[in-house]
Formats: structure tokens, C-alpha cells, sequence
């Protein structure tokens, strides 16, 4: 299995669990902050949605600049989260599929101003930067919904709100 194949299938795989927490969220719930400094459900959904989007938005550059090139997603809705992950899945799956094996072995940089923050492979990028915090993030989703009483979807296994 090539680079490519291999994140391919990943894509399918985390695109479809967020979508799962996604089934579970209603716009009432956007608002809602388990702690003073924690963000709103809403900015957190947001948050993991343009995480999956820095595949096509960030990865194909060999730097992304938060000062210059990250502008928050603060959806208003709920229809408006899925439709930004769904629009993103569509690039991704491009950016993907026409990368070479060479481009993943490039250098990326990530920078805030002019501090470097991390500069890896894209192929670390895409791991490091992109999927591990996603889904560090997601998981800080399913704690928002367990908190709200909401049934936790299973992600990696059965949740104890399913039964298999």
C-alpha cells in the first residue's frame, strides 16, 4: 500500500467518526462551555472540522503561517459544521490523491509569525500537526457530550452508551 492509499484510508476512516459526533449535536448545544476556559462546542466543532481541512489548505504548501494563513471557523450552526466537513472531505481526497510519494518526504513548516513551531516531512505534517490533534480535539468533543448527557458515539470500539 502506497503513502497515499494508506492516508486515503485514514481520511475515510476519521472523516466518518467526526461525522458520527456530528449526528449526535443539535444547534442548541453550540453554545455550551463545560468550564470558563474551555471553548464553546461550537468553536471545538469548528475547530476539528478545519483541522481536517488543513489537509487541502495547509499541506500542499511548504509553510502555513498561522499569523498569515489560519482564520478561525466560527460556525453558527450545525448544518454549517457538516457542510464545511463535507466541502473539506471532497478536497482533501484531491490533495491526497495527487500527491507524489516524493512531495510527503518534503519539509512542511509550521510557523506563528516568524517563530517556527515544527518543521517535519509533510508526511509528519500530516500525522503530527493535522490528524493527532484533531483527534485529540474530537476526543475532548465526546467529554462535551457525555457532560451534556448526550450518548457517545463509539469511535475505535463500542462507546458504553452502544451495545454491539
Amino acid at each position: 500500500m502506497s503513502i497515499k492509499q494508506g492516508f486515503l484510508v485514514e481520511l475515510d476512516h476519521e472523516t466518518n467518526n467526526t461525522r458520527r459526533v456530528l449526528e449526535r449535536v443539535t444547534d442548541e448545544h453550540l453554545n455550551y462551555k463545560p468550564h470558563e476556559k474551555s471553548m464553546t462546542l461550537g468553536n471545538l466543532l469548528g475547530h476539528v472540522v478545519e483541522l481536517h481541512n488543513w489537509v487541502a489548505e495547509g499541506l500542499p504548501k511548504d509553510e502555513f503561517n498561522l499569523a498569515t494563513d489560519y482564520k478561525p471557523f466560527k460556525p453558527t450552526s450545525v448544518a454549517e459544521i457538516k457542510d464545511a466537513l463535507e466541502a473539506g472531505y471532497t478536497k482533501n481526497k484531491e490533495t491526497i490523491e495527487n500527491m507524489s510519494e516524493e512531495e510527503w518526504m518534503k519539509t512542511w513548516t509550521l510557523k506563528a509569525g516568524d517563530h517556527v513551531i515544527s518543521q517535519v516531512p509533510k508526511i509528519g505534517a500530516f500525522r503530527f500537526i493535522v490528524y493527532n490533534h484533531l483527534i485529540h480535539h474530537r476526543g475532548q468533543l465526546n467529554v462535551y457530550l457525555r457532560l451534556l448527557d448526550i450518548p457517545v458515539p463509539g469511535i475505535y470500539g463500542p462507546s458504553a452508551d452502544e451495545k454491539m
